[in-house]
């Protein structure tokens, strides 16, 4: 094994942790839940956290103890593991399984994106247009595929050597199925120039989109018939938020050895459109993303854009069961317009743990009001870009804390 032995000891010793708690009855019970609810036929709402940016205040790096970078990222998971367990306690289910991913990748699209970064680490970048013209098009290459089998094997078996005795090793797909293709088609024009093309040179937007989503689909087929995909309807995340447990997937004909796109969550979003009327985010994305959505079993659509002015047009998507409502939408109209027909994933503002004060008892009010406007709706909530909590992690518990005692006050 070529780890450092401190660095294996440490991770040995968070994985035996990390394997108590998943043997937690509550996990098995959690996945049970997310089976039915991912079914339509929820017990209550659900409640999940996802830390994101604010890891560097619960956990930050420096407090980290392996030196090997290997086991620097495998440590990080297991702690991020454990911290779940014993802080926030939402609906997430542990896992006890360590993954080992098929090595893949991919050639680039011609070129890369014109980036300035921002003086400021965790600021916004700008871009700078490197296509342009209509000649600009032909600069886009369809990426081409590689399966490395033999490092696939390598790392098995050193992962295998790492937590022999103690958790499972999974050899495991690619679990490729979420793109974002207008986002970043906007990378490479410019968003403002990408918003006049719309209207000014639509047919040249077009032709772009088209030949973004003939590289994903291609990429896609090749995975494929490498049989190189992995099912997705596990403890994994599902669009932008959920757990992806489900007894409708991977398809009744599956033969337990070669995953398709079929037997797995799909994912789509446009999230530059937030701004975008319905009959435009129809044409230039949902136009482009059905090419793939079309493709799998079960879809989610949406993340930061709000979709309650385009619900008429997403809920043509080809199977279509979670539909991500930020917090700008309107709750009572969207309630009405999904019912219990689909997953409402309910965004919350981050701004509740972000901002400069914390009041407990507007955050449960909050919930609560939330919680009754879309009753009678298969409710997940799921607290997201939560870029910071302004160092109080113990708001992240708290929210944790109030969500769930809510949803159980309320059921369905």
């Amino acid at each position: 094994m070529a780890f450092p032995d401190k660095d294996v000891q440490i991770i040995r010793e968070l994985a035996a942790r990390v394997a108590e708690i998943a043997a937690e009855p509550i996990h098995a019970e959690r996945a049970e839940m997310w089976t039915r609810f991912n079914r339509l036929e929820p017990d209550r709402p659900m409640v999940l956290i996802f830390p994101e940016g604010s890891w560097r205040e619960l956990m930050p790096d420096d407090r980290l103890q392996c030196t090997d970078p290997g086991c620097i990222a495998l440590e990080r998971d297991l702690r991020r593991r454990i911290y779940y367990w014993e802080h926030l306690q939402d609906d997430n289910v542990v896992s006890g399984e360590i993954t080992c991913g098929v090595a893949w990748s991919m050639t680039g699209w011609g070129f890369n994106a014109q980036r300035t970064k921002s003086d400021d680490p965790l600021g916004a970048d700008h871009f700078e247009p490197v296509i342009k013209t209509d000649e600009d098009l032909d600069k886009i290459q369809l990426p081409q595929v590689t399966v490395n089998w033999e490092a696939t094997e390598r790392r098995y078996e050193q992962l295998s050597e790492l937590f022999d005795g103690i958790l499972p090793v999974l050899k495991k797909g690619a679990t490729y199925s979420r793109i974002a293709p207008v986002d970043m088609f906007s990378q490479w024009v410019g968003l403002e120039q990408l918003l006049w093309a719309m209207m000014d040179r639509p047919d040249w937007v077009h032709r772009g989109l088209q030949r973004i989503m003939d590289g994903f689909l291609g990429v896609l087929d090749t995975l494929e018939e490498e049989n190189a995909l992995g099912l997705n309807n596990g403890a994994d995340y599902c669009g932008s938020g959920g757990v992806a447990f489900s007894d409708e997937l991977p398809q009744p004909d599956f033969d337990g050895e070669h995953v398709r796109p079929m037997d797995m969550w799909g994912f789509c979003t446009t999230q530059i459109f937030s701004e975008v009327s319905p009959a435009m985010h129809d044409e230039f994305a949902l136009r482009y993303e059905k090419q793939w959505l079309t493709r799998f079993g079960l879809n989610a659509y949406g993340c930061c854009e709000p979709l309650d002015k385009k619900l008429d047009y997403v809920k043509q998507i080809p199977r279509i069961r979670r539909i991500s409502m930020s917090p700008w939408i309107d709750p009572v109209e969207s309630a009405e317009q999904l019912e219990d027909k689909y997953i409402f994933s309910y965004k919350p503002n981050p701004a509740v743990v972000a901002g400069v004060g914390w009041d407990e008892e507007e955050v449960r009010q909050g919930i609560r009001t939330f919680l009754e406007q879309t009753r009678g709706c298969v409710v997940e909530m799921v607290l997201k870009d939560t870029h910071t909590c302004a160092h109080h992690p113990e708001r992240m518990s708290d929210w944790t804390r109030i969500a769930k005692e809510e949803v159980e006050r309320f059921g369905r």
